[in-house]
C-alpha cells in the first residue's frame, strides 16, 4: 500500500494522533516510544520542540514502516519540506497554511490542516487537505456536531481538551480521530518514570475503541 494511504487509514482505524510538544528533544523522544510501546502508531512531534526534525529522524529510523511519525506546529513550506527530508509520513498545521499543503501535496504526504470556522474548514478541503484539524478544540463536541451537518463529508480531527474521559462525546459528534497531548506524553514528569506514559497511552486507545464502539 502507498505510504500516504496507509498513514491516512492507521489514523483513522485507530482513531488517534498522539501530540508531543515537549521541552528537551530526549524527553520527547522517550516519551514517543514509550507511547509507541502502548500501542499508539501515530506520532505527531511538533517543531516547536527543541531537535524536533532529529527527533522525527530517530524514531523513523527506530521503527521504519510500523508507524507514522509525523511534524507538528508546521507553518510554512520550508518547514514542511524540512519535515519530509527528516522523515515525516504526514504535516500537521495549527492554521490553514496553502504552501504547506501544497507542498506535501507535491510530495504525497497528507496534511491535517488547522481550521476553525466554517470557512477555514471548508477551504482547508478545498485546498486540498486530507483531513482538517479543529483547532483549537476546547470549544467542545457540540461544535463538531453543529459544523459537521452541513459538512458531514469532511473527516474532522479535533485536538485540545481531548481525554480519555471525554473521547466518547467526540466520536459521538462525528469526527474521524483525536490529537492528544499531555495527558499522555507528560505523564512520566512526576517521577522520571516512563511506563506512566506506556499506560496512558493503553487507557486513552481502551477510551476510543470503547468509544467507536
Amino acid at each position: 500500500m502507498h505510504r500516504k494511504l496507509r498513514t491516512l487509514q492507521r489514523i483513522t482505524d485507530d482513531g488517534t494522533v498522539v501530540i508531543v510538544r515537549l521541552d528537551d528533544a530526549d524527553e520527547a523522544f522517550r516519551a514517543s516510544e514509550a507511547a509507541l510501546a502502548g500501542g499508539v502508531r501515530a506520532i505527531e512531534v511538533t517543531l516547536s520542540t527543541p531537535g524536533a526534525l532529529r527527533v522525527i529522524e530517530r524514531l523513523v529510523e527506530a521503527h521504519g514502516s510500523s508507524v507514522s511519525i509525523g511534524a507538528g506546529t508546521v507553518l510554512d513550506a520550508p518547514s514542511a519540506y524540512a519535515s519530509i527530508s527528516a522523515g515525516a509520513s504526514f504535516l500537521v498545521t495549527p492554521h490553514l497554511s496553502r504552501e504547506v499543503i501544497r507542498t506535501a501535496n507535491r510530495y504525497q504526504v497528507p496534511t491535517v490542516s488547522g481550521a476553525y470556522s466554517p470557512t477555514e474548514i471548508l477551504e482547508s478541503v478545498e485546498e486540498g487537505a486530507d483531513i482538517v484539524k479543529l483547532f483549537p478544540a476546547e470549544i467542545g463536541p457540540a461544535y463538531v456536531a453543529a459544523v459537521l451537518a452541513p459538512f458531514s463529508h469532511v473527516p474532522l480531527m479535533p485536538a485540545g481538551g481531548v481525554s480519555a474521559a471525554n473521547a466518547r462525546a467526540w466520536f459521538e459528534a462525528g469526527v474521524c480521530a483525536v490529537g492528544v497531548g499531555s495527558t499522555i506524553t507528560k505523564a512520566a514528569r512526576p517521577d522520571g518514570d516512563y511506563t506512566r506514559v506506556t499506560t496512558a497511552a493503553e487507557t486513552f486507545l481502551a477510551a476510543v475503541r470503547a468509544a467507536r464502539d
